[in-house]
């Protein structure tokens, strides 16, 4: 009885590793990644969208930093 519980208890943790790397790797299959040449995606408008808002972020943080003098 100690023996197969002792057992049991040795194995628990590599079945429930590899349970636990089965799982994962099903979940893994999802759509194809786009084509080149394809319409952008949402990430990449949104992307695009961050970039332009960092750019003007820039620009204010650089007109901050400009002396009054040296303003037009």
């Amino acid at each position: 009885m100690e023996q197969s519980l002792l057992a049991l208890a040795v194995l628990a943790c590599p079945v429930g590793m590899g349970l636990m790397m089965w799982l994962m790797m099903r979940g893994k299959k999802g759509p194809a990644p786009p084509q080149e040449g394809a319409s952008p995606s949402r990430a990449d408008a949104e992307i695009a969208s961050l970039r332009a808002e960092l750019d003007q972020l820039r620009a204010e943080t650089r007109d901050r930093q400009t002396p009054p003098s040296n303003r037009t």
